[in-house]
């Protein structure tokens, strides 16, 4: 299929279209497949490769995954190309041959370089070994795995992202990937080689041949080095010959300057700069000065060192009085966290300045060759950033030389490589890669904003796999910006999903612009279908966004594990608190039968247990672990009512009844088993499996706030105890958060539970526990009152009073209340919260509305 300047006029206004001229997004383009904008093919994509989705006769049933993940990163695919982040393959496959039969159709709307697309092609053909190991994992949960290709659509913002996901998503003949290459660089080489060329010297002499003639080597790297100027003499100090320890190969910690004997270090000295002319430019630049001060070169195949000489500083004049032939990229560095470094430490404002002379000619010239074929295009986009620009630091000893990950961070020793042996190796990381990926066009790839999927018809896909920004982490189109300059096209960052204050982007707006991806991801989803999301973040404002954004595009959250990476393995999750590792969220589109049907019943106690049956439906029911059973804490009435009063309050509904008189009802109307609820049909399941084998109970569960605290009262009094008992305990698991307005324990005692004629305390029956409830919101409530009749911001409170306050409200449509109260909290606590976030956030779109 061509694209034309006409189709991209029909996708032009869909969000997220890069920025870019029309001729280069088409060059970019491998239409149908890749297209580097808003891909306008990917329906008939769909016509060809999908079922349609038909309700009626739908009788997909699939639990959330719960096994146990852990997959290296040591792998081909994964280490061919340094982006940023990437999930492996092999973890990506498990979910894939969990969730979908061969031929469904995965989205990932976040796809990186392509590895879920690359995943759901390895389903038809896995190795050997790998697929010897999975079918065991899965056949001791009594699986059988269905092998064989899955379709896959691709989605990023990023056209450097997009990219590499279409590289690794379509097919590769692989001598003709070599012997393509080899030829380009071959026929560069021959051109410019002599730029690499230095006198072999050993102790500063020359060596020649027996014919006289002097001995060349080849340069592996040469070394440059900031040089500064000392603040007493305002001599200039080259860092290298001043601040190494050459014989320990570490860096001192202060250097005395050579010419006035001060002491001196890297924060109370400034840079030398120096003010050149930028042919490229038309324009003088202020640039930090730096100098070459070592080559490491080989001949033949012995490694030597030397100092730059004579005959290397007339080479260098040499290309410094060269002109570019080709392409260079000249853009303008964008204001952004990463860009600071170097914009402010080296003065480089454009992206040509984050290149030597030599490296920019010989890039320049291979990156012009490489243009016309894809593959050899990505190899050059591998290396061109990370390893042949200034970003690669040297690093002393025998470390490697390369960039700080995640950054554009400027070293003040820096590694000028070798292209041309760079671009060699690279080829066989790249052949090692495709020789193990599937030979086939299995997916489709688009570049566009998550936020706008227009060109998607609605119940399209069978499932979903993505890793999306996680807030402040990672800039991706600051970083991506040099590889772009490259490829011509450039991210449209004004819906990039970040935490970004240059570009005005708070956690609100990171939450908002999650909130419309998530909502366009449920409308593409096939209803009853699941959506796995994994996440990295350490602050609970952010996982708390994420959950947020994904409860209000209409999923409901039925499982949340994380990765805890040290050990290889999943635990549980019981707390929001718990985001110090990656988290794994399994979300289903609920069905569309029971959604209309709900939206009947809301604000019934009908609506309430029809809810729980379909969600009890979709949570898995035995997870096992080194042959014990683990608690599922999503069946337990705590997270039950929880998710329960999400899905009313996202539907813009009431909560009919209280959580005492919901506990009660559960035990009514589901069976129990320790301490989880189940559908008829499933505790047969459980019973099975509890018989042959022991509970693990061990759930970290932190006093953190008065709702914690009562949680973790009701655990331990499921044995009656004195308060002699419970109260040296319970000060050792209290982490109070600062803000609490913690009760004494004997009061959060009195309003909780019962106390017998012994003086022990214990949790009361079900049937009693609705009096005490009423009671204790009665309290509550009175002191929310108290907030809401005060003035000026609340810095301490009681947030089950805040809670019940807000519960309060929403039942009787006083959303400005909720708001008004959510102002005068911290922004912290409110984000922080998943309760109190839920209600503000909704009562500020029901103003809106």
């Amino acid at each position: 299929m061509e694209l034309t300047k006409e189709i991209l006029d029909k996708v032009r206004d869909i969000e997220g279209f890069p920025i870019g001229k029309d001729e280069d997004i088409i060059e970019l383009s491998d239409p149908p497949y890749y297209t580097a904008c808003p891909n306008p093919f990917i329906n008939e994509f769909i016509e060809k490769n999908g079922k349609p989705y038909d309700e009626e006769n739908d009788d997909y049933n699939v639990e959330p995954y719960t096994a146990d993940v852990s997959e290296g990163k040591n792998d081909p695919i994964y280490n061919a190309h340094s982006y940023h982040t990437k999930v492996p393959h092999k973890a990506i496959m498990r979910y894939i041959l969990h969730y979908t039969k061969p031929g469904d159709i995965v989205f990932d709307g976040f796809c990186g370089t392509g590895m879920t697309g690359v995943a759901a092609g390895m389903c038809s053909k896995p190795d050997a070994v790998f697929g010897i190991s999975v079918e065991e994992e899965f056949k001791k949960d009594s699986k059988v795995i269905e092998w064989g290709a899955r379709r896959a659509i691709l989605n990023d913002l990023s056209p450097a992202a997009t990219f590499i996901a279409y590289n690794y998503n379509s097919l590769v003949d692989l001598q003709v990937f070599e012997s393509q290459i080899v030829r380009i660089i071959d026929e560069i080489e021959k051109e410019y080689g002599w730029m690499y060329e230095t006198i072999h010297t050993i102790k500063g002499e020359p060596q020649k041949e027996i014919t006289g003639k002097q001995v060349k080597g080849k340069i592996n790297y040469t070394v440059w080095s900031d040089v500064f100027i000392c603040h007493n003499c305002s001599q200039e100090i080259v860092y290298w010959e001043n601040a190494i320890n050459k014989e320990e190969n570490s860096i001192k910690e202060e250097l005395a300057c050579p010419h006035c004997g001060v002491g001196i270090t890297k924060n109370n000295s400034e840079k030398a700069f120096i003010t050149v002319y930028d042919s490229l430019l038309n324009r003088t630049i202020r640039q930090a000065k730096q100098v070459p001060v070592l080559i490491y070169y080989f001949v033949g195949r012995k490694r030597y060192m030397k100092k730059p000489d004579e005959f290397d500083f007339e080479v260098l004049k040499k290309i410094e009085e060269m002109d570019f032939k080709t392409f260079v990229p000249i853009a303008e560095l964008p204001n952004g966290y990463n860009t600071q470094q170097p914009i402010t430490s080296h003065g480089f404002s454009n992206v040509h300045h984050f290149y030597t002379k030599r490296n920019l000619i010989i890039l320049s010239a291979l990156c012009q060759k490489m243009r016309d074929y894809h593959k050899a295009l990505l190899v050059f986009q591998s290396v061109a950033v990370t390893l042949c620009s200034k970003l690669a630091r040297y690093n002393l000893g025998n470390r490697g030389n390369g960039p700080v990950s995640g950054t554009l961070y400027v070293a003040s020793l820096v590694a000028e490589t070798n292209v041309f042996k760079v671009f060699r190796g690279k080829i066989d990381d790249f052949k090692k890669a495709f020789a193990l990926m599937l030979k086939d066009n299995n997916a489709v790839v688009s570049c566009g904003s998550c936020k706008d999927l227009s060109n998607i018809k609605d119940d399209s896909v069978d499932y979903i796999f993505t890793d999306p920004p996680f807030g402040d982490n990672l800039m991706y189109s600051e970083l991506n910006f040099i590889w772009e300059a490259w490829l011509k096209v450039f991210t449209n960052n004004s819906t990039e999903a970040i935490i970004n204050k240059v570009q005005n982007k708070s956690l609100n707006e990171y939450q908002e612009l999650m909130e419309k991806s998530f909502s366009e991801c449920y409308r593409i989803l096939k209803p009853g279908r699941w959506m796995t999301v994994e996440f990295h973040n350490s602050k609970n404002s952010v996982w708390n966004a994420i959950q947020e954004a994904i409860l209000k595009a209409g999923f409901v959250i039925a499982n949340v594990k994380t990765l805890d990476k040290q050990q290889g393995s999943f635990k549980q999750v019981t707390s929001t608190t718990a985001v110090k590792q990656d988290l794994i969220i399994s979300a289903y589109k609920p069905k569309d039968a029971f959604v209309q049907r709900f939206l009947i019943e809301a604000g019934t106690e009908e609506g309430i247990w029809d809810f729980i049956r379909e969600h009890l439906s979709k949570l898995p029911v035995v997870i096992e672990n080194k042959g014990m059973l683990d608690i599922i804490p999503e069946r337990q009435k705590y997270l039950l009512y929880d998710s329960m009063v999400a899905f009313h309050i996202q539907k813009g509904a009431t909560v009919p009844l209280g959580s005492a008189d919901f506990y009660l009802g559960l035990k009514q109307r589901f069976p129990e088993r320790d301490g989880m609820y189940f559908l008829s049909g499933q505790v047969s399941i459980y019973d099975a499996k509890r018989m042959t084998q022991d509970l693990n109970e061990q759930l970290l569960l932190f006093v953190l706030d008065e709702k914690t605290a009562i949680q973790w009262l009701h655990k331990e009094l499921a044995t009656p105890q004195t308060y002699q008992d419970i109260q040296p305990k319970f000060l050792q698991e209290l982490k109070q958060l600062k803000y609490e307005k913690m009760p004494e324990l004997r009061d959060l005692l009195e309003e909780n539970f019962l106390q017998d004629e012994h003086g022990k305390w214990y949790v009361p029956d079900v049937n009693k526990q609705s009096d005490l409830e009423k009671l204790r919101d009665k309290k509550l409530l009175k002191e929310f009152d108290e907030y809401r009749n005060s003035k000026g911001k609340l810095k301490v409170f009681r947030t089950e009073a805040i809670r019940a306050g807000f519960k309060h409200c929403w039942k009787e449509k006083d959303y400005k209340t909720i708001v008004n109260i959510g102002e005068r909290m911290p922004e912290s606590v409110v984000q922080e919260d998943p309760s109190i976030l839920m209600y503000y956030d909704n009562a500020l779109t029901r103003i809106g509305d």
